[in-house]
């Protein structure tokens, strides 16, 4: 069943494969952080002393988003889908609590049942680190928090309750508005409907970090696909290019945000830059070659019908890789015991 047209089959696979087979695809994504998003550990915002280019040899800290703060909110808005649609249940599978095994978000993404069994996540993620340096990209605010009556409670004073002392008052360091984090996510092996699935909780996921019903709007903003036989570059030299672009072209206004139409044109650029120089088979949609292929995912993806369709061939190629390769060898290592 072909499902794209702006994309040669030769990409996918007809099923999904047991062993590697050296097809990836990767998404190049920029997200931008449109509230006061947390990205921490420990309490801290996460952060690296990195250089600032990859001409520009200026050491800088930026701020740092770790894979698991970009995967896991993709694959839970996979997961609400695949549930709306009457393909899974949480009873049935609860995540990092019970996994069912034979979804697509499980055989996609992966997981791990201590002696249960595992399957390794064919979504690879890495950490993504901010354009720009970490002073200009956070600010703390101070937090304390309101009576019925509207006055507010801090620390050492009464409260609004008479002769009450409270101490509900507390500092926390919040990532800006408009601060960007070029990102790649790569699928290995995809098939049409895993490629599209995958896509799809790209385009629809809207919150990352801590806190995610209160703050932590974030939107993902892709400037191109790369269809490739191995990995690309890393998100940290695609920031130092875009750095380096950016600088060259002297649309960095420290310290006043970035401007998203330069941002998006400085990662095209250097990411087409990068890619002239890998030692790679690959086939690009960037820039102009990329608004086709984008706009037929969201016509697909934006359809009832067709979203519908997507998600029951990629829990149909699931469900057959489940009974193949994960339940058919738990069976036999059963009856050999």
């Amino acid at each position: 069943m072909t499902l794209l047209k702006t994309v040669n089959a030769k990409f996918f696979h007809a099923e999904i494969p047991y062993k590697p087979m050296g097809k990836y695809v990767h998404f190049l994504t920029v997200r931008v952080t449109e509230s006061y998003p947390l990205f921490q550990t420990d309490g801290e915002l996460n952060k690296a002393r990195v250089r600032a280019g990859v001409t520009d040899s200026t050491p800088i800290s930026r701020l740092a988003m770790f894979k698991r703060k970009q995967s896991t909110p993709e694959r839970l808005v996979g997961r609400e889908l695949l549930r709306n649609y009457g393909l899974m249940t949480a009873e049935e599978c609860e995540y990092n609590v019970k996994f069912a095994m034979n979804n697509p978000d499980c055989i996609i993404y992966g997981f791990a049942i201590g002696d249960s069994g595992s399957e390794k996540s064919k979504v690879v993620v890495d950490t993504a680190f901010s354009i720009t340096a970490f002073d200009e990209s956070h600010e703390t605010f101070t937090l304390n928090a309101p009576y019925e009556n509207g006055t507010m409670a801090s620390k050492g004073e009464a409260g609004s309750k008479p002769g009450e002392v409270t101490s509900r008052i507390n500092q926390q360091d919040h990532i800006r508005p408009q601060v960007f984090f070029p990102s790649i996510v790569t699928l290995k092996d995809p098939t049409e409907a895993s490629f599209l699935y995958v896509f799809n909780n790209i385009l629809r996921t809207r919150h990352y970090g801590a806190q995610t019903t209160r703050t932590g709007r974030v939107r993902n903003e892709l400037v191109g696909i790369v269809f490739a036989d191995g990995e690309i570059i890393s998100n940290l030299r695609w920031t130092q290019a875009i750095y380096d672009q950016m600088q060259a072209t002297g649309t960095l206004h420290s310290p006043d945000p970035l401007n998203e139409d330069d941002v998006l044109t400085a990662a095209q650029v250097a990411v087409e830059g990068l890619m002239a120089s890998e030692s790679l088979v690959h086939t690009d949609f960037i820039g102009e070659a990329f608004k086709p292929l984008l706009a037929e995912v969201k016509a697909q993806t934006g359809s009832e019908e067709s979203l519908r369709a997507i998600l029951r061939l990629a829990d149909d190629e699931a469900k057959a890789y489940f009974a193949k390769h994960v339940e058919k060898p738990k069976k036999a290592a059963a009856q050999a015991r």
